[in-house]
């Protein structure tokens, strides 16, 4: 039987997460490095709420080092967000494959992130939440920053596919 860790007062559970997910404005910053440069820095992103996955954060095209960014091939489906394509990064040289993915077109309920970019944290060399150096989730299947403030146990690493 999976046992959910005990939130403190200042933590969040993933368990109490909804499903289908929840889009929320997020109001901390969030920041991306990669081969020393930061490639994302924004205020004004988004986060996704699953059942059991930490957030995965959104950050707008405008705030992200486009110059950075190469469009690769493939392509996945998210029964709740829609077709998502993916992004590799070359910064200085230095590559990371598939390291982003956006949704040019989202379903009707996340229009709002339409084509924001979110990363791999395991994919960079920093994501950050405020102050706050992100954990990359397990498995990279899901893409979910660990910070602090939240508690799990969270999908994606081995033996969580069938929770």
């Amino acid at each position: 039987m999976l046992r959910r860790d005990r939130p403190s007062q200042e933590q969040e559970s993933v368990w109490d997460y909804p499903r289908p997910p929840r889009l929320e404005v997020v109001s901390a910053r969030l920041r991306v490095v990669f081969n020393q440069t930061t490639i994302a820095d924004t205020i004004n992103g988004y986060r996704v709420l699953e059942t059991s996955h930490p957030p995965v954060y959104y950050i707008a095209p405008g705030d992200v080092d486009q110059a950075a960014l190469v469009q690769v091939e493939g392509s996945s489906w998210c029964e709740f967000k829609g077709l998502a394509r993916y992004w590799s990064l070359d910064v200085n040289g230095r590559r990371s494959e598939r390291a982003a993915w956006s949704y040019d077109t989202p379903s009707e309920k996340f229009q709002t992130i339409a084509g924001y970019l979110a990363f791999y944290a395991s994919r960079v060399d920093e994501c950050w939440v405020d102050d706050e150096r992100v954990i990359a989730q397990q498995g990279d299947f899901y893409g979910g920053w660990i910070t602090s403030r939240i508690s799990g146990p969270f999908k994606g690493g081995p033996g969580t596919r069938g929770w």
